[in-house]
């Protein structure tokens, strides 16, 4: 799952992320295996592969990345290894690519094999993989000479990250044109970086009047800083496309205007599955348009809409249009404003997506009273849920009830995200017994929020015992350090389950009486806290 922006005042954390523990390297073999053998569009469309030749290809794309990374971390170590895990994580999605768009070996063996003797087809046409630059018209030609040949069977093409100039764009319209009634995939990403607006819109427009008539299943267009000319540009395209399936807009300066040009411009959208909309400036009003959008997508399996500076309005607007999405799997609503009004109305859509795996609603300005309503209408739906993000939230220990009452029917449960809030001791006890009978449980992250040494203890003891954990952050909190000496303890088996915790404070403030918590006092505390929570579970009994 993709990076969302936070809020610049919260501390970054000091940690050294290269090279990846041997548990890291063998989670991510295992990960990529199951990618390799799982039902999906691509294993749908080229072939699962079996588990002996999944675990193989996983592990030589594994073991490439790795040595890829580790080279680059050598010759220019970057401090905490961020560019080189980034480096890694795209190798790996690199090489996982093409072996899922190759498909199982035995079925190209007996291809092979076969009386009539052709050359391996290749579908996809990819210059992406190159350094980042400007391209001309006489390397164009060189370069797309693999397009040109009579009789190819590329059916989708990449020209992302190579920045086309207007002659080189000249070069490749008459390619694009004698290829489009073949294409089915086309992705132009960040192809203009760093031309002069003129020219840019002049080559958008020349690749969009050649392609303009095609039959696409995926358009991403992401990386543009297309704004509403931009959009516009490609008007002829989108105005062609009526069996889209995929179409990506993200980081590409979305304005209100720009939104209302993509929901005018496409003819239908009956077809879409996945629409992300990441990253743009577009606002409530431009929510009203991409709410239309969404409303013509009864289809719609993963929507994305983060960062796109959306307030309780269009909010409000989006969650209603996401209430006609029935089949909605993963829905990624991070680092907006849809506050409590947004909230309670995005609660009402979820009643209606009992197909939901992966939910996303950090940064929302939610506080208890969306947190509530959002948790008790989840509560009842989506029960094959396996990711659940509600961080950086203003979530306090009043809303733990209501959160716990729903994290306990989520039993396919993987991921649960609740850090940057203000659950406490009492708040983080209630979700730790909600965590127990959740056995598939991977990854808990509750950084941040003012929890002290009893509710460490009991979540860090609740989680240490899943089969196949992974990971816990509690960082950025108010542990003691005899608390942090009984974490140590508790994960002494498996220390790499327990993230750093190098941002904790032994003797933060809670804001409540701006005094520090001496041991004496923690302890009185922990009674107090546990006779509250004795209660509780009587008055649960009840």
């Amino acid at each position: 799952m993709d990076s969302v922006t936070k809020n610049p005042e919260r501390r970054p954390f000091s940690i050294k992320l290269w090279p990846p523990s041997e548990n890291t390297r063998k989670m991510l073999v295992e990960r990529m295996t199951n990618n390799l053998t799982s039902k999906s569009f691509f294993t749908q469309k080229y072939g699962t592969l079996s588990q002996e030749e999944a675990t193989d290809e996983s592990q030589k794309i594994e073991n490439i990345a790795f040595e890829t990374a580790n080279q680059n971390y050598e010759k220019q170590p970057d401090g905490d290894g961020g560019a080189a895990v980034q480096l890694y994580a795209k190798e790996c999605s690199r090489l996982l690519l093409e072996v899922l768009k190759r498909g199982p070996k035995v079925e190209a063996d007996k291809e092979a094999g076969s009386d009539i003797t052709s050359a391996p087809r290749e579908i996809c046409f990819d210059i992406s993989k190159g350094r980042r630059a400007f391209i001309e018209a006489e390397e164009a030609e060189e370069l797309l000479k693999p397009l040109k040949e009579p009789r190819n069977s590329y059916t989708q093409i990449c020209f992302s990250n190579r920045s086309f100039g207007l002659e080189a764009a000249r070069v490749t319209e008459p390619i694009l044109v004698s290829l489009k009634d073949q294409l089915k995939e086309v992705d132009l990403s960040d192809f203009i970086a760093g031309r002069p607006e003129s020219e840019a819109l002049q080559v958008m427009k020349l690749f969009s009047d050649a392609l303009e008539g095609s039959i696409l299943r995926s358009l991403n267009l992401s990386n543009n800083a297309l704004g509403e000319k931009g959009v516009r540009a490609f008007g002829s395209l989108l105005k062609s496309q009526s069996c889209l399936e995929e179409l990506y807009l993200m980081n590409d300066g979305i304005s209100k205007e720009a939104a209302q040009a993509v929901s005018e411009l496409i003819p239908s959208t009956d077809k879409l599955r996945i629409l992300h909309f990441h990253n743009n400036m577009t606002g409530d009003e431009g929510a009203f348009a991409i709410a239309e959008v969404v409303k013509r997508s009864p289809l719609l399996e993963d929507f994305r809409c983060s960062s796109t500076r959306i307030d309780s309005e269009g909010g409000v607007a989006l969650s209603l249009a996401l209430g006609t999405c029935p089949r909605l799997k993963k829905l990624d609503l991070r680092d907006n404003m849809f506050g409590v009004e947004g909230g309670v109305a995005l609660s009402k859509a979820l009643s209606h997506h009992a197909d939901l795996k992966e939910l996303y609603l950090s940064y929302l300005n939610l506080e208890d009273e969306g947190a509530i309503a959002i948790a008790n209408i989840l509560k009842d739906t989506a029960p094959t849920l396996e990711v659940l993000e509600m961080a950086g939230n203003d979530i306090t220990a009043e809303a733990a009830s209501a959160l716990a009452a729903c994290i306990t029917q989520k039993a396919h449960l993987i991921s649960l995200s609740l850090g940057e809030n203000e659950l406490k001791d009492e708040g983080t006890i209630q979700i730790s017994k909600a965590l127990e009978g959740l056995i598939k449980l991977k990854k808990v992250d509750m950084n941040t929020n003012l929890i002290r040494r009893a509710g460490a203890r009991v979540l860090a003891q609740t989680v240490v015992q899943k089969p196949d954990f992974q990971l816990l952050n509690i960082n950025g909190n108010f542990i003691s350090d005899e608390g942090i000496d009984e974490l140590k303890d508790i994960f002494k088996k498996f220390p790499n389950m327990l993230g750093p915790l190098d941002e904790n404070d032994p003797e933060g403030e809670d804001g409540n009486d701006g005094e520090s918590v001496a041991d004496g006092e923690e302890e009185e505390e922990e009674d107090e806290l546990g006779s509250k929570l004795k209660n509780l579970e009587v008055n649960e009994e009840n």
